[in-house]
């Protein structure tokens, strides 16, 4: 009787020994050692400011020693209440502007400036350079609006992020995104990046120290990470009922080949 469970019992665990993970699927920069670090460093960059695209929507403010001077050159606030109660507190917002077709935007009084391409010290410079002679010691700030990147797949909390400051790493990403599921493909990380009105694909290999080095490593504003399945995953989606009948097939399986031990006794 023992024999016949054993038996039975092994060939249960064969079966299912296909939806099992690996510990090494499941661990990122595999090959990442001491050396690592100084290897990584005598290629890789420091993370460049964020370049404005077209559609970008971008707060710009300038004040000064005047600051009824600069009233002209600063979009007015918008103040948002409920409708439908008085006592619900205001709350104030600083309007936009979006970086038109042509990659401009219209600012009050300087008119028409072309903008896109630039970077965020290279915008703050122009305008500051246009207003020199109107505004006594002009300070602009500007910071992106829509600076966001989506991050899909096999993580845990998949969804829409904030870039902060318009930077973040993949590594950063995939952290406020939970990072992945057991079931996330660390081999093939997927990031959707539209440059210059293309779209450029890169895959990317969590395993391996050459991530650090990509120029996809550092995610710019409206890229889109994508973490596939791995096959346990692929395997685990299987309808119920195909995995029952696997199940009742081994089972019979089984009973049988118990029957003919028996015959032969």
């Amino acid at each position: 009787m023992l024999e016949k469970k054993s038996l039975f019992m092994l060939l249960m665990v064969v079966a299912l020994m296909s939806s099992c993970i690996s510990s090494k699927q499941l661990i990122a920069f595999r090959t990442v050692t001491s050396e690592t670090a100084e290897e990584v460093n005598k290629t890789m960059k420091p993370q460049p400011e964020p370049r404005v695209k077209i559609n970008d929507a971008l707060i710009i403010t300038v004040t000064g020693l005047d600051p009824e001077a600069v009233i002209p050159y600063n979009l007015p606030t918008v103040t948002y209440e409920s409708p439908s109660s008085s006592t619900v507190p205001t709350t104030a917002s600083f309007q936009y502007y979006t970086v038109d077709e042509q990659g401009y935007i219209d600012f009050p009084v300087l008119g028409k400036l072309y903008v896109v391409g630039l970077r965020q010290s290279e915008v703050i410079e122009l305008i500051e350079g246009k207003l020199q002679g109107q505004v006594t010691n002009p300070i602009v700030t500007m910071r992106f609006l829509n600076a966001r990147i989506t991050v899909l797949g096999e993580v845990k909390r998949p969804g829409t992020y904030a870039l902060n400051n318009g930077r973040m790493t993949l590594l950063e990403a995939l952290g406020v995104a939970g990072d992945l599921t057991q079931y996330g493909n660390r081999a093939n990380v997927l990031v959707t990046r539209e440059n210059n009105g293309k779209v450029e694909f890169a895959r990317l290999d969590l395993r391996s120290d050459e991530i650090f080095t990509s120029p996809y490593f550092y995610l710019q504003q409206n890229d889109i990470v994508y973490v596939e399945p791995n096959q346990a995953r692929t395997t685990s989606n299987q309808s119920i009922s195909l995995w029952l009948s696997m199940v009742g097939t081994v089972a019979s399986a089984a009973t049988v080949i118990v029957s003919v031990i028996d015959i032969k006794k």
